[in-house]
C-alpha cells in the first residue's frame, strides 16, 4: 500500500506522514527530496512553480512508488499533490495508491507557516498554492481536518486506510 498525505503547505504533511509510516512500520519520503535544486531556489525566493517544474519533480516521485509497488512495500510519502492531474500522475492507474488530505483554513496555514523555520519553503507562496489546489473529492482522497491534534489526526488516518491484508 502506499499512501500519500496531500495538502497545502502548512498542513501537517510531513508530521503526519511520518507518524502514520511509524504505525505502519513502513518507510517514509517527503516529496521535497525529490524536488531539483532548481524547483527549491525557485521556491525560496518566492517565485511559484510551473506544471513544466512539477512533471520531472511528480515522475521521479513516481518511480519511487512503482519501485514500492513492485517490491510490496508500503510505504508513505508527502506530497502537496494540488491538481487532480497530478494525483493522477502519481498514482498511474494503481489502485493500491491512497490520498491522504490535510485540510485548513488560510488562517491557520499561515499562522502555522509563520511558526516554521529554516524551511525553503517562502510562506508568500502559500496564497498561490491555495490558489492552484483543486481539493480531491471524496472518492478520490480521504480528507482529514488539521484544527485537530496531530495525535487526532494520525488516529483518523489509521482508521480510514484500507486494512492491509
Amino acid at each position: 500500500m502506499i499512501i500519500i498525505v496531500m495538502g497545502v503547505s502548512g498542513s501537517g504533511k510531513t508530521s503526519v506522514g511520518t507518524m502514520v509510516s511509524r504505525r505502519l512500520g513502513c518507510g517514509f519520503s517527503d516529496a521535497d527530496a525529490f524536488h531539483s535544486a532548481a524547483n527549491k531556489a525557485k521556491m525560496a525566493a518566492g517565485v511559484a512553480l510551473t506544471d513544466d517544474d512539477r512533471w520531472p519533480w511528480l515522475d521521479a516521485m513516481r518511480a519511487a512508488i512503482a519501485d514500492n509497488i513492485a517490491k510490496g512495500e508500503t510505504h508513505v510519502y508527502a506530497c502537496s499533490a494540488l491538481k487532480h492531474i497530478y494525483r493522477d500522475r502519481l498514482r498511474n492507474g494503481d489502485e493500491d495508491v491512497h490520498f491522504v488530505y490535510l485540510s485548513g483554513s488560510f488562517e491557520l496555514l499561515e499562522k502555522r507557516l509563520a511558526q516554521r523555520a529554516n524551511h525553503f519553503f517562502d510562506p508568500v507562496l502559500l496564497k498561490s498554492q491555495v490558489d492552484t489546489l483543486e481539493a480531491p473529492q471524496d472518492d478520490e482522497a480521504i480528507t482529514i481536518e488539521i484544527s485537530q491534534t496531530l495525535d487526532e489526526i494520525v488516529d483518523k488516518v489509521m482508521t480510514t486506510l484500507p486494512k492491509q491484508g
